[in-house]
């Protein structure tokens, strides 16, 4: 970021001032299901892969990450291994710790924490645990306001993980979340991140982005001007085959953001794989 020297000048000796620069901040987003701790996961077993969670996130130097399946214990594992980041977030079934989480994760060095909370993707989104229409399990959605310490520039983050039955509930969901962005943030710069167990040209990211809808957002992979890495995110740890592979997982903006690159991270050690998805990283500009 270019920094404006600033000289102190007699008021008189001088008749206008020089305009600032537009203030900015660049920040490394990411979105991550990690894969909920299962037992019968074998190799792949959240034991075997926590490290190398924690490794992938701080070699990708992520600012923001926008975490998916987390269960209690995972989160415990993952914020000892990285201390430097603050998290937010609570346990869809409950409220608390029971069931997954849709956590943030930020680099607590670099924001200050103004406002988070949690709703539920249901009929009634204050009403904790509460499963929403034909959905297979409750869903949440968590957010955050955060503040960049040195630009000043304030934004906000939303994290979720949609429903994988309810074809309605992802439908609902779609509306209820863009509401929420437009009611919480206004004008602010905004990052969404989630698993949405949606391809790209299903009506769930369609209507995500509809331009005819004042509160769509933008997927961040069509408007980055560099794009690396594989074209699809879930693999079910190199199960699925190849033709059946595509994006379900999403990093959308709105509002002042620029795209700078963006990439998908396909990480396998040997036979064992950080997750059944791969995460997303991109690169941001906000203004």
């Amino acid at each position: 970021m270019k920094k404006l020297a600033l000289f102190a000048l007699p008021l008189l000796a001088i008749g206008c001032t020089s305009p600032q620069q537009p203030k900015e901040t660049n920040l490394n987003v990411m979105t991550f299901n990690i894969r909920y701790d299962n037992p019968q996961d074998g190799l792949n077993n959240w034991n075997n892969r926590k490290n190398e969670v924690a490794q992938t996130i701080r070699f990708a130097d992520a600012d923001v990450v926008g975490t998916q399946e987390v269960l209690a214990n995972q989160l415990k594992d993952l914020k000892s291994e990285l201390p430097e980041y603050e998290t937010v977030g609570v346990g869809r079934e409950d409220g608390i710790e029971k069931g997954e989480y849709s956590a943030l994760f930020f680099k607590s060095g670099k924001y200050d924490l103004l406002d988070s909370g949690n709703f539920w993707l249901s009929e009634n989104p204050e009403a904790v645990g509460e499963k929403g229409w034909d959905a297979a399990c409750e869903r949440i959605v968590t957010w955050a306001k955060l503040k960049d310490k040195e630009s000043g520039i304030t934004f906000y983050a939303f994290n979720t993980h949609f429903d994988h039955v309810g074809r309605v509930a992802r439908q609902e969901s779609v509306a209820l979340l863009l509401n929420r962005i437009n009611e919480y943030a206004g004008d602010a710069p905004v990052i969404v991140t989630g698993d949405f167990n949606a391809e790209p040209a299903s009506g769930v990211v369609r209507d995500m982005i509809d331009k005819s809808n004042q509160n769509a957002v933008k997927d961040s992979r069509s408007l980055s001007p560099v794009i690396a890495g594989p074209g699809w995110t879930f693999h079910d740890f190199g199960k699925l085959p190849m033709e059946r592979r595509d994006i379900i997982d999403y990093v959308f903006v709105k509002n002042s953001v620029d795209v700078n690159r963006y990439g998908v991270i396909h990480a396998q050690i040997d036979s064992m794989f950080i997750s059944d998805h791969n995460p997303i990283l991109v690169n941001l500009t906000l203004r």
